[in-house]
């Protein structure tokens, strides 16, 4: 295990357990932090815990009929352990969920409106300028509705709009979950450019272990609710027990 992020930490999550109805834990005593300017990953088999893990930090656990029973979620120096999701966007947290979740009946521009709602009018022109320069698809698509768009260009939106509300940190579950290899790449390829211009922190929810370990600076893996493994990426990536458990299955998979 390694040692807590040297960063200054713009996301702290210290012995954090969950259940829903009451029942066993679904999370036990979860450690971990994304510090400023960092990329972190969380690998994990389905059921491990990863997706109850990110309605926690965003606040949508209780809509799921879940709750927290010990410890503490920190986005900079605020305690957003039992804040509503709307006041945790407020205090820079914006989330790509899994099945992207776009506003079909809405064109590109106003899903991207959306996102910057929570930010003054000029503020969040600039941002949405800054959202089409990043892809400039979304830019040639602006008037029209989500819904009639690709699945990759809907994922481009959703990380859009998230980006649209000028977030400290984005959470990102399952990204590549039902996109073309090749379109996932595309899109991986700009997160280090989301970092630099946008100033934005990452924390990453990723079936694809080794996308999700190349394009990261550290990296947990999660198992029936408890951290069992972390450190810093490239130190996961040669670890037997990962590469046994993603990285040799996804191997095959490509070569079968």
């Amino acid at each position: 295990m390694m040692s807590p992020c040297n960063h200054e930490s713009l996301l702290s999550v210290a012995g954090l357990s969950v259940s829903y109805g009451g029942k066993a834990l679904v999370l036990s005593g979860i450690d971990l932090s994304v510090g400023k300017g960092e990329i972190v990953a969380i690998l994990g088999a389905n059921g491990a815990g990863k997706t109850t893990l990110i309605r926690a930090i965003s606040g949508l656990l209780k809509l799921h009929g879940g709750a927290i029973l010990a410890g503490q979620i920190k986005i900079g120096a605020d305690d957003t352990t039992r804040l509503a999701p709307e006041t945790i966007v407020r205090l820079g947290l914006g989330q790509v969920p899994e099945g992207r979740l776009v506003f079909k009946n809405l064109t590109v521009e106003e899903n991207l409106d959306v996102g910057a709602a929570v930010l003054p009018r000029e503020k969040g022109r600039r941002t949405m300028a800054a959202v089409y320069h990043l892809f400039p698809r979304l830019a040639e698509r602006r008037t029209q509705l989500a819904g009639l768009m690709s699945g990759g260009e809907q994922q481009m939106l959703a990380l859009g709009r998230a980006l649209a509300s000028s977030p400290r940190l984005i959470l990102v579950d399952e990204l590549s979950l039902g996109l073309a290899p090749l379109i996932v790449r595309d899109i991986y390829a700009q997160f280090k450019t989301i970092r630099s211009e946008f100033g934005t922190s990452m924390l990453i929810v990723e079936q694809n272990a080794r996308l999700a370990l190349d394009v990261s600076e550290r990296a947990y893996v999660l198992e029936r609710g408890e951290v069992v493994l972390s450190g810093l990426s490239a130190d996961v990536a040669t670890s037997a027990r990962i590469h046994e458990s993603y990285l040799g299955v996804q191997a095959e998979a490509s070569h079968g």
